[in-house]
């Protein structure tokens, strides 16, 4: 008999252990962002904000990646 009361008072306390449960989902509110402001890509140190050098660099790294272009046929 006190077996099955320890097994019943353990059940109730599983079932009722989500209703503790808090949402997960954070909620955002409008304007209370207090981090750092993107930048743009080029403004770091290697390009100094020169937006051309940075498009330049740009493409000369996507020609790298083209197979073609690398093994030169």
């Amino acid at each position: 008999m006190r077996h099955a009361w320890i097994l019943g008072a353990a059940a109730a306390a599983f079932a009722l252990a989500a209703c503790g449960e808090r949402p997960q989902v954070v909620q955002y509110k409008q304007g209370t962002y207090q981090g750092k402001p993107d930048q743009k890509p080029y403004a770091g140190a290697p390009f100094d904000g020169n937006h051309q050098q940075w498009e330049n660099a740009m493409r000369q790294r996507n020609q790298t990646q083209n197979e073609y272009k690398r093994i030169g046929s």
